[in-house]
């Protein structure tokens, strides 16, 4: 099982309250649907835990969730805090759109506060220099700053041939999604550095050593989920998350949202340019459809593991039928 976060890399910590499942301070679970996330306490995204650990997981956390007296329960989602500090989310069967701003709206309004008070320490250092005018220079003490903060690695990113490559913060209002040939109907292209060694070496990359990537289908959606949050580091208001879950709504959800995302804003392919609530669709979107295809494929591997036991089954069972029983069968199933 892994131990950080799949999108910020943070570690996730560990608990001593679930004993089949000692990992992460928060844990979402749904008991009908069988899933079991880990919520990272930084960037407050929900991490989808491996079909094979989850099961007794979700029946342990289930028995502490009814035994916490303390709880906060709506009709469709609850949540208990343990003893120990860890948080517990449970999931009866919401609405679509009421899971959806449950889970995003407390981490795009958090990254919005986190801007401000970001954005107001940067503001005061940009301004200290413009009023201490009796040192010479003084009012370029944060050009280098600056300059450093835009060429810095803001995400890690898998080319289709496997590597590792790095994008930039100033490479950041290049991303563009827009129509494509694909069978998907779309295609997000981006500009990457080459993962040849620590971040330093990326930030002091020239341009010349930066390329050009078009990415299609899973692949995009992927890529995206991890850019977008850097696109979308201001975060939002609550009335701009319902907006972006209307949004996915209206298109048929997220898999259909990004194909028909090109025809809403024809003239702005750049990512940076759309409007805020649709970057923070994207953003939803991206994250439901790299789980919902986590989830398919391990469905397939139950599909597949299944025949194989009814083959098995059925092997055993002929072993216990006389063969003139069995032609028997075979005549009148003909029949």
């Amino acid at each position: 099982m892994y131990g950080t976060c799949l999108y910020c890399h943070r570690d996730l910590g560990n608990n001593e309250s679930v004993e089949n499942f000692p990992i992460g301070r928060r844990l979402a679970f749904d008991q009908a649907m069988g899933r079991l996330w880990i919520v990272c306490t930084r960037c407050r995204r929900w991490n989808l835990t491996p079909l094979e650990e989850r099961w007794e997981a979700i029946e342990e956390c289930e028995r502490h969730f009814c035994d916490t007296p303390t709880r906060y329960s709506t009709e469709n989602i609850g949540l208990a805090r343990l003893d120990e500090g860890v948080e517990l989310v449970r999931i009866g069967k919401p609405e679509r759109r009421e899971f959806a701003f449950w889970r995003y709206a407390k981490r795009l309004t958090q990254r919005r506060q986190t801007y401000a008070a970001l954005d107001a320490v940067v503001g005061m250092v940009v301004a200290l220099p413009l009023v201490v005018t009796s040192v010479p220079g003084s009012n370029l003490l944060y050009v280098p700053i600056m300059y450093a903060l835009s060429r810095r690695p803001v995400a890690r990113i898998t080319l289709p041939d496997g590597t590792m490559a790095s994008v930039r913060q100033s490479d950041l209002s290049l991303v563009q999604l827009h129509r494509s040939g694909h069978e998907e109907g779309f295609a997000l292209t981006l500009k990457y550095y080459s993962e040849s060694g620590p971040w330093w070496r990326v930030m002091l990359a020239s341009r010349a050593q930066r390329g050009t990537v078009r990415l299609y289908g899973a692949e995009a959606v992927r890529t995206a989920g991890l850019i977008l949050p850097r696109l979308n580091a201001k975060g939002a208001s609550s009335r701009q998350v319902r907006q972006a879950i209307d949004m996915i709504d209206e298109a048929g959800g997220p898999k259909r949202f990004f194909a028909t995302t090109p025809d809403r804003t024809p003239r702005r392919t750049w990512v940076v340019y759309m409007p805020r609530p649709l970057r923070l669709a994207l953003e939803m979107a991206a994250h439901e459809e790299s789980e919902r295809r986590a989830l398919e494929g391990e469905l397939a591997e139950l599909e597949a593991a299944w025949r194989e036991a009814e083959e098995i089954a059925a092997i055993a069972d002929r072993l216990l039928i006389p063969p003139t029983i069995e032609e028997w069968i075979k005549k009148h199933r003909r029949r």
